[in-house]
């Protein structure tokens, strides 16, 4: 039961000096650069570019398609054309007041909550 008491204090204290203070903003800063360091050596020691492979998206694009017109089934394959296009689509008309042209308001609210 010590233990626990003691660990919660010390859980406490780092809370304390890394919300309340800067005294830990260096360190933090710190091994954040370090990490981006490696991560550029490691880039320009492979000649390559560490790119995620997002799974999901083919999947989520099924389950949006089902329910879908025609009309909006093509507008969502230009939508999913890209991973640039759907994060442009997200800032565009995944807000509460955004209207799209083809995408009813359900089916727009549906989109936005699968990605």
């Amino acid at each position: 039961m010590r233990g626990w008491i003691g660990l919660a204090i010390i859980a406490g204290i780092v809370y304390y000096f890394a919300t309340e203070t800067d005294k830990l903003d260096k360190p933090i800063n710190d091994i954040k650069s370090m990490f981006t360091k490696a991560d550029n050596k490691l880039d320009s020691m492979t000649g390559t570019k560490i790119i995620k492979i997002d799974k999901h998206i083919p999947q989520v694009k099924s389950e949006i398609r089902e329910r879908l017109s025609t009309q909006e089934s093509r507008e969502l394959d230009r939508v999913f054309a890209s991973n640039e296009s759907i994060a442009e689509f997200k800032t565009q008309y995944c807000n509460s007041s955004a209207r799209h042209s083809v995408f009813s308001k359900e089916n727009l609210q549906f989109i936005c909550d699968k990605i």
